[in-house]
């Protein structure tokens, strides 16, 4: 299953009984809206809303952390996923969320997923049909994880990039954040970025209409940024959700996946023992 699906091709195989579509809209603190209640006015016929607040560990207190095998296992089996299904995540806000539905599920073994292309605005703008409220419980899927581990990592591991290299770690987040010219929108973090980190600004992998731009363009964005092919990437972002949009677009682009530092700047940034710069 390609990594990016297009509202005709959603539109023409709505109707599968093997695809299931998710709705994974995840607001930030300064966002007044909530996911699951716009999702309940709103949604592409037949989704289910995919929580990833929820999707998580419950043992900590950084956001949507990776959750551990067995209680993915028993989620993804609740949600009606089984080894066997195809799934489609889009967002109510083109693209911002749903990459971290299709990463996330990529961790844990499962490729026979794919993000929407421009998302629920795309598919409104075109005249789509949407449906409200609540859907129906899902029959329980049978999902067995098969766990990546090289497509994570945490502190320790980019404590040990920053100390000695090898791995480019390569930050979503807006300019004025990774610069601290902008505050950061949880409380208690410091602003700036990990010595040594790049700036790619998940928005510039967008076109206006929240579409990905074409391989090329992406390719060359990554290239400007030391991302060729040649470097291990690590992405990075506020809280692991729009650092899945860079990987994802490296993908789209033909370069290695990289991994996704799941903690991102709300876990370095809330730390007092790991190095912070804004030059």
């Amino acid at each position: 299953m390609h990594p990016l699906v297009s509202t005709e091709w959603l539109a023409a195989n709505l109707a599968e009984r093997d695809l299931i579509v998710f709705d994974d809209t995840k607001y930030m603190p300064t966002e007044a809206q909530d996911g699951e209640t716009e999702f309940l006015k709103a949604h592409i016929p037949g989704a289910r809303f995919f929580d990833i607040d929820h999707f998580a560990d419950p043992d900590t207190s950084l956001p949507h952390m990776v959750p551990a095998v067995g209680r993915m296992e028993k989620l993804a089996q609740a949600a009606g996923i089984s080894n066997s299904s195809r799934i489609v995540f889009y967002d109510q806000k083109g693209l911002s969320s749903a990459a971290r539905g299709w990463w996330l599920m990529g961790l844990f073994g499962h490729d026979r997923v794919a993000v929407l292309d421009g998302g629920l605005p795309k598919w409104r703008k075109e005249g789509r049909p949407t449906e409200g409220g609540a859907p129906p419980p899902p029959a329980a899927g049978t999902f067995r994880a098969d766990f990546r581990a090289r497509r994570l990592r945490g502190v320790g591991d980019v404590l040990a990039i920053v100390a000695g290299g090898g791995e480019l770690v390569m930050d979503a987040r807006a300019p004025g954040r990774f610069n601290a010219t902008t505050p950061e929108p949880r409380a208690g973090i410091r602003g700036g970025h990990m010595p040594g980190a790049v700036n790619v600004p998940y928005t510039e992998l967008l076109n206006a209409d929240g579409t990905f731009r074409d391989a090329e363009s992406l390719r060359a964005r990554f290239a400007a940024a030391g991302a060729d092919g040649t470097r291990p990437v690590v992405t990075s972002c506020g809280t692991g959700v729009t650092a899945c949009i860079l990987a994802l677009g490296m993908v789209l682009a033909g370069l290695p996946q990289g991994a996704v530092y799941d903690g991102s700047w709300t876990e370095w940034g809330g730390r007092d023992d790991t190095p912070v710069t804004t030059a």
